[in-house]
């Protein structure tokens, strides 16, 4: 039930009970673009299925959940978009050869730099991680967990993840079993 508790969380699934509340406020999206303008965003566990774009460069997947960002006056500035790219490939230091680069062409662990580096350039008060890290190599993971550290350590971060080394840095850490917290 833990994918299930996150995409209720982030409003792409149906709440069948409870309530949720961050910061004093219940929080009940009807939509992952609901969730997205309160602040929310989401890594998913299927990156292939629900996190890129497999067409697409990796400057159309860094940039595609902020675009507001890379606007100027009606129309999105490629030059803009090109250099925060640039940037999120120097933090994350994903390895490629280019914001042009497609984005397939990458490894596994390098896509997955990509996807946190777009989410956390929306600057989200929340941040959501299911599993996110489970299928890339460790250095990869001690990379992402190092950018999540440190690039936004103001951002509150719910993690799903079988690797305990994932949650060593947590504040808190709840225990499921069978959709039901042990504790």
């Amino acid at each position: 039930g833990r994918t299930e508790l996150l995409e209720t969380i982030f409003g792409v699934r149906t709440r069948a009970a409870g309530r949720g509340y961050f910061n004093n406020r219940l929080m009940n999206f009807n939509s992952a673009r609901e969730a997205m303008e309160h602040g929310f965003a989401m890594i998913t566990e299927e990156r292939k299925a629900n996190g890129l774009f497999l067409k697409g460069d990796l400057t159309f997947n860094t940039t595609i959940a902020n675009l507001e960002q890379y606007k100027t006056g009606v129309a999105l500035s490629d030059a803009k978009m090109i250099k925060a790219t640039g940037n999120e490939i120097k933090i994350m230091h994903t390895k490629c050869m280019g914001p042009d680069d497609m984005i397939s062409s990458l490894s596994g662990g390098n896509q997955q730099k990509v996807i946190v580096g777009r989410w956390l350039m929306t600057r989200p008060k929340v941040l959501i991680l299911d599993d996110s890290t489970s299928a890339v190599d460790t250095q990869t993971d001690a990379l992402i967990r190092k950018a999540l550290a440190t690039d936004r350590p103001e951002v509150t971060k719910i993690i799903i993840a079988q690797r305990v080394s994932s949650l060593m840095a947590a504040d808190k850490i709840t225990v499921m079993d069978g959709g039901e917290i042990v504790a």
